[in-house]
């Protein structure tokens, strides 16, 4: 049996272009013949760290964003829906509290990723359809029980998130991505056959697919095709 092909995803909750990337990767993981291993990260570190600037910092990328995550939603068949206002949402608000969540959820979780994958898409669901707040100790607690977290045990994730132990493995998977060449969210990192491949954003599925010899079968892979 051929020996699983391994995609690090590398997203930030505060990402909407990452939400679409993990959905994907979440159906595709039953698809193709890879692992995949989530890497909850800080897109705020990554801008500094690459001197990148947001999209949303300029007008009309701002405008255009805006069009084409409608676009892009349907056709993900991820509901995205802007909060009301956006850069508030994701400059001023921002996710590093969320992100530490996230990180806390995965460092505790013994088993597998389906809690640190449940809490993403919460969190995701919150700010990207529901218009709410992902900064505040309520927030993500309301988030984790929608997940089907415990109530001790969001207790232990939420005093866990706040240690050093959680900042500091925030800080380090942030910069494994930077090492990575990464600029912005989502960042997909493939290794097959000794070789490492790194594609950026939610529109390269198709050509990471040849590169890593799969096959592209559209954004729901398990979906039939219509007959002509």
């Amino acid at each position: 049996m051929t020996s699983k092909k391994v995609i690090e995803l590398f997203y930030d909750v505060v990402s909407p272009y990452s939400w679409l990337g993990f959905e994907v990767m979440c159906r595709y993981r039953n698809v193709w013949n890879i692992e995949l291993k989530l890497r909850p990260a800080f897109l705020g570190g990554i801008m500094q760290g690459s001197g990148n600037k947001p999209p949303g910092l300029v007008p009309n990328k701002f405008m255009y964003m805006t069009k084409d995550l409608q676009r892009l939603g349907e056709y993900f068949n991820v509901p995205l829906k802007a909060p009301s206002d956006p850069f508030e949402a994701m400059f001023q608000k921002g996710s590093l509290s969320a992100m530490r969540f996230v990180a806390a959820v995965q460092e505790s979780e013994t088993s597998g990723n389906k809690q640190v994958e449940q809490v993403s898409r919460e969190l995701w669901r919150r700010i990207w359809n529901e218009d709410k707040d992902i900064t505040e100790p309520a927030s993500l607690t309301e988030a984790a029980i929608k997940a089907g977290l415990s109530d001790s045990k969001i207790k232990e994730v939420l005093e866990l998130s706040t240690s050093q132990e959680i900042k500091d493995k925030l800080k380090s998977t942030t910069q494994d991505a930077l090492d990575h060449g990464a600029f912005g969210f989502p960042l997909l990192v493939c290794h097959v056959n000794g070789k490492t491949e790194m594609f950026f954003g939610s529109d390269r599925f198709e050509l990471m697919a040849h590169c890593i010899g799969e096959k592209w079968l559209g954004p729901q892979p398990e979906k039939p095709a219509a007959k002509l």
